[in-house]
């Protein structure tokens, strides 16, 4: 990228970086809470109720984080939440 002289781009090309920063920090919290969902959802599969219940708690924990610092929206989280506990109750 070439350096401009302080003025009226300049802001637009920080924002830019701001912008791509924030993306992949977005990016990786959302698979960390994909992947979470996932082993709970294996473990129910499997039949484990305490692996089940430990990973839930790790899954909640990312969930909330992930909705606090607005990575996705409260009540998908919740959501998401209710699902993964109503799995977890099932078994």
């Amino acid at each position: 990228m070439a350096k401009l002289k302080t003025g009226r781009h300049t802001s637009a090309l920080k924002e830019v970086r701001k912008a791509e920063k924030r993306t992949a920090r977005n990016a990786a919290a959302t698979s960390k809470i994909r992947t979470l969902a996932k082993k709970v959802e294996a473990a129910v599969k499997a039949k484990n109720k305490e692996e089940a219940q430990k990973a839930l708690n790790v899954a909640f924990s990312q969930w909330d984080k992930a909705s606090k610092t607005n990575v996705i929206h409260k009540n998908s989280a919740n959501n998401q939440k209710a699902r993964l506990a109503k799995l977890v109750a099932s078994i």
